[in-house]
């Protein structure tokens, strides 16, 4: 089977990177949102990366425009996805939202089609058994920022056939990144590492071992972190690593995945990271200065 069109829901950071690398090498793209006004965006965020790959001698002019003329934007999944070959859904980290897009794109979609998430932790056995076509439900764990970041976490759920597994494979080659097969078990291994380090960051912070940047810079310049654990949470939206540590808690049952209660605090106040303006750091416009967030300063 080949794959020439691909469906991507969801516009959002991790939704506009996978529109924009795969209609970069060549793909059809529809992508998809309940929201014009977020596809509005995303259009202008994946031009505005585009322009800095022309900027930057990776991409010529006469790519950027065959790129932007790849994407077609819809505001309904069966006008959007009826079609494709393989759809991508990078819709919110949340089973029920996700439950109520696979039984659509199951009903929609042609027989042939594969049906993957972007998902950072739910399970994909869960997700496939919303469906008739389990064998052709998958994980693409895409790393964030989608065109820079090289890695495809390819998760296999119980029923996930071969076949659909090569598809993928193919696919993340295609999209000149490197697929890693994983099999299905709570954060997967990206996340399932990741997010314990994160709250252990956080644990650390709210027992007063150390402070803000100080616990940044230690892991930074000690373990060669381009990022401080603290920095990349905010990046990631701490209401998403507090929902993924409540994956891995719920799912394994171990304590020590119970997520820091001052995590809780914070996504229960708002305080989400870059995307609210404020995290652990305070994000201002333009301002490239990483400044600690006032409610932490002494």
């Amino acid at each position: 089977m080949a794959i020439n069109t691909i469906s991507v829901i969801g516009s959002g950071t991790m939704g506009n990177g996978i529109a924009h690398v795969c209609a970069q090498f060549g793909f059809k793209v529809a992508l998809i949102d309940i929201s014009q006004l977020a596809l509005d965006k995303a259009i202008q965020t994946i031009q505005k990366n585009l322009d800095r790959q022309v900027q930057k001698g990776v991409l010529s002019e006469e790519l950027k425009t065959q790129t932007l003329a790849n994407i077609t934007t819809y505001t309904s999944i069966k006008d959007g996805a009826h079609a494709s070959d393989l759809v991508i859904e990078a819709a919110s980290e949340n089973f029920s939202i996700k439950e109520k897009i696979f039984r659509e794109l199951d009903e929609i979609c042609a027989p042939h089609c594969i049906l993957a998430s972007n998902t950072s932790s739910i399970s994909i056995t869960r997700i496939a058994a919303c469906t008739k076509r389990p064998d052709k439900v998958i994980g693409m764990h895409f790393m964030n920022p989608v065109p820079i970041m090289k890695l495809v976490e390819v998760i296999r759920g119980y029923a996930t056939s071969n076949e659909t597994n090569q598809h993928v494979f193919d696919v993340s080659k295609q999209l000149q990144k490197i697929p890693v097969e994983v099999n299905d078990y709570p954060g997967f291994v990206a996340n399932r590492i990741l997010m314990p380090m994160i709250n252990e960051a956080i644990y650390s912070l709210y027992e007063g071992v150390a402070g803000i940047l100080e616990i940044d810079t230690v892991m930074k310049l000690g373990m060669a972190h381009p990022m401080g654990p603290l920095q990349l949470a905010d990046f990631i939206g701490l209401d998403v690593c507090l929902a993924i540590m409540r994956v891995l808690h719920e799912g394994f049952g171990n304590p020590k995945y119970a997520p820091c209660p001052l995590l809780v605090n914070m996504v229960t106040a708002g305080y989400l990271g870059a995307k609210s303006g404020e995290g652990f750091y305070k994000y201002e416009a333009g301002s490239k200065e990483l400044v600690v967030s006032p409610m932490f300063q002494k």
